[in-house]
This record gives C-alpha cells, sequence and structure tokens, in this order.
C-alpha cells in the first residue's frame, strides 16, 4: 500500500488507509495501542507531517486540509485517527523551537513524536539546560514515537517561576523516548486502541533549545498556519476524529439495518418508520454539526491569512464549534448504538466500538463540557483568561 501514497495528498491517502484501519479495529482493541505498522504507513502517508514546517519538510497544510484527513482516518478506526491527530500536532512544537533542535527532531520525514501539554513534571534551571522529573497521563501512542514530550513547571534557586499574569511559567520539555518510561495504565471504555499510558522521566537533561511554551513563545515560523489558535488546532484535531467516527457509525448501522430483521418481524429496520426517522434526523446532525465547524474554521482561516492576529471572539467561536462537533458526535453514535438493538452489544459490532469511542473523545480538556463555560463567558462579554482559547 505504501507505493500508493502521494506525497501531499493527505486525504486521498487517509481515504486509502481508512479500510486497513477498520479491519483492524479489534486487533488495536486488544493489544491496546496502535501496532507498529500501522504508525509506520502513517508516518509514510504524511499523517505526522501536516502540521510540520514546510521549512524542516512537512507539508504545513490548511486546517480545513487537516480536519479532512483527520476525519477520513476516523471513517476507518478512530483510535488510529486519535494517533495520528496527536503526533501530527504534537509537531506544533518544531514552529516554536530552536530552529537547530527542531530541525534534530523533525528533518527525518518517518519521525512521530507524542507527549502531553499538562504541566505534570518539574524542570529546574541548570545553566542552558533543565533537570527534569515528571510522570504524563494520556500519552497517546507514544509507543511509536521516537522524541516525546512533557509540560512542566519551572523552577529556579527552589523558587517556582511566574509568568507576568501571575500564571506558573510552564513549557514543554522535548527528549528522546529512550529516556522515558512507559507505563502501561490503560485499561479504559474508549479509544482503547491509542496507547495512552503514562509517560516518566527521572532526572533527565534537557537542553533549553528542545524547551517550548505555546502560551509565552512566539513562533519562529510565520507562515498563516501558526497564527492559526494553537488551542483551536488542538480542540480541531479531536472534534476531527469524533466527526469521522460519527460518519462510521452512521454507515455501520446503515449497513446493518438494510440486512436485519427484528425479531418477529418481515421487515427489515431500514423498512420500519420510527427507525428512518431516527436516522434521518442523526444524518441532519451530523451534516449541520459538520458544516457549522468547518465555517467556523474557514472564518479563522481566512483572518489568519489576511490579518495574522485572530480576537479572541473569533477564537471562542472555533472552539464552540469543535464542542458541538464532539457532543454531537457522541449524541449520534449512542443513537444509533441504541437503534442497533442487542446485535449492537456484541465486541463484534462496530457500533458498540463507536459508541465507546465517542465518549473517550468527549473527556479530553480541549472539548470537555467546562469549554462550554468558557465560551459562555466570552459570548457575555466577561472578563476572561483567553490565554488558551
Amino acid at each position: 500500500m505504501a507505493d500508493t501514497f502521494q506525497s501531499t495528498d493527505t486525504l486521498a491517502n487517509a481515504r486509502a488507509l481508512a479500510p486497513d484501519l477498520a479491519a483492524r479495529a479489534a486487533e488495536m482493541d486488544e493489544v491496546r495501542r496502535l501496532p507498529a505498522d500501522l504508525a509506520a504507513k502513517l508516518a509514510k502517508a504524511g499523517m505526522f507531517r501536516m502540521v510540520t514546517p514546510k521549512s524542516l519538510g512537512g507539508l504545513e497544510l490548511a486546517p480545513r486540509e487537516i480536519v479532512e484527513t483527520i476525519e477520513a482516518l476516523a471513517v476507518g478506526n478512530a483510535s488510529a485517527a486519535w494517533c495520528a491527530m496527536i503526533g501530527a500536532t504534537t509537531a506544533l512544537n518544531a514552529a516554536y523551537m530552536d530552529p537547530a533542535a527542531a530541525s534534530e527532531i523533525y528533518s527525518d520525514p518517518d519521525t512521530i513524536t507524542g507527549g502531553v501539554f499538562a504541566p505534570m513534571g518539574k524542570a529546574v534551571v541548570e545553566g542552558d539546560n533543565y533537570r527534569v522529573t515528571g510522570r504524563w497521563q494520556w500519552g497517546s501512542g507514544s509507543a511509536n514515537c521516537s522524541w516525546l514530550c512533557g509540560g512542566c513547571t519551572i523552577w529556579e534557586d527552589g523558587e517556582m517561576k511566574r509568568l507576568a499574569s501571575g500564571a506558573p511559567d510552564a513549557r514543554m520539555m522535548v527528549f528522546p523516548a529512550s529516556d522515558a518510561t512507559l507505563i502501561d495504565t490503560w485499561h479504559v471504555m474508549g479509544l482503547k486502541g491509542t496507547g495512552s499510558g503514562d509517560i516518566a522521566v527521572n532526572d533527565i537533561i534537557v537542553p533549553k533549545a528542545r524547551s517550548v511554551s505555546l502560551v509565552a513563545d512566539v513562533p519562529h515560523e510565520k507562515g498563516p498556519l501558526f497564527t492559526f489558535p494553537v488551542f483551536g488546532l488542538l480542540a480541531l484535531g479531536i472534534s476531527s476524529v469524533a466527526l469521522g467516527n460519527a460518519r462510521g457509525a452512521l454507515d455501520s448501522f446503515a449497513a446493518l439495518a438494510t440486512a436485519k430483521k427484528s425479531q418477529g418481524s418481515a421487515k427489515t429496520l431500514a423498512e420500519r418508520q420510527t427507525i428512518q426517522t431516527d436516522f434521518a434526523r442523526c444524518e441532519a446532525a451530523w451534516r449541520a454539526a459538520r458544516a457549522y465547524l468547518f465555517d467556523e474554521v474557514d472564518q479563522a482561516w481566512a483572518v489568519a491569512t489576511r490579518d495574522g492576529a485572530i480576537p479572541v471572539e473569533r477564537r471562542a467561536a472555533l472552539r464552540l464549534a469543535c464542542s458541538h462537533m464532539t457532543r454531537t458526535g457522541a449524541d449520534i453514535c449512542r443513537t444509533v448504538y441504541e437503534l442497533g438493538g442487542g446485535a449492537a452489544l456484541f465486541e463484534s459490532s462496530d457500533l458498540q466500538r463507536r459508541f465507546r469511542d465517542a465518549h473517550g473523545i468527549t473527556q479530553h480538556i480541549m472539548t470537555a463540557p467546562a469549554t462550554w463555560e468558557l465560551g459562555g463567558r466570552i459570548l457575555f462579554g466577561l472578563p476572561t483568561d483567553a490565554s488558551m482559547v
């Protein structure tokens, strides 16, 4: 399959990969990670290079292209799409990192990076380096990565450093995967195949040049992708998985409904009026949420390409669309799971996996229920810390 990949057409590549991802969904759930050979295929198909700057040989795609690609992967399998999304968006570090350090990591087109933004570690200043210890949850796809990163609070002379706002000075430390220990904590309901266990390092040295703050630093790269809201792009990645997963659920149910007859009935599910009504509502909800998501993506991208800086109201609108898509996707997956009846309960049913994965996606902090409160404050014009919008 690798010979058929187009060097820059990630959407076509994702569509070509989707059947293989779907066929191996049960395997991914069983081993609770993305198999190494599939990770290698995703790398060859450019899935981890979508956000990487062109100056480093990356694709630096427009956000709409990134969403469409991740969506297509998630139609095949949400866990694989999730790993691709994490690897791709982690490459944002390259735009902010010291150029020489970024080249060391990202010049190899097969490089896969991953990690966790949350500042669960501690970095102590030692000259031009940090001495880092930490343990991070949610390390999706880490087993296939050659480089990892973890968020840390910065300490100097025994005290935590703070930004001018009073918030802790937190930076992501980027280190070789060989410096880390991967801890198998990933025993979960949904997104089983992502391998999102813990990452731990103990007393390692990280050069300051390999540290990044997506809040306080200014990107070295000047393309519009790197003026696009950082946390909006991360939220987009998550909602893209929800978008494709819900499409996969709708397609799976349509296949089931045209073949399955309820016990004691001569009609297929598709021939029943109540099923027709509920399925049509789900289809309409999916199309509406998708259109809303792309409308906000396109509006934000127009500002990024024209003006550069994107106002907080536009950034908040994008985040609302991402949260809406994620919640709508979960609602769709729940509905078609219920419509599938007893057959959907079995592990052999794609509907139960779609249901589980959809509700795993809703738990991510970028699109979790608390994001509605953040959007509401901005809509009401209330004072809001918008640094992570």
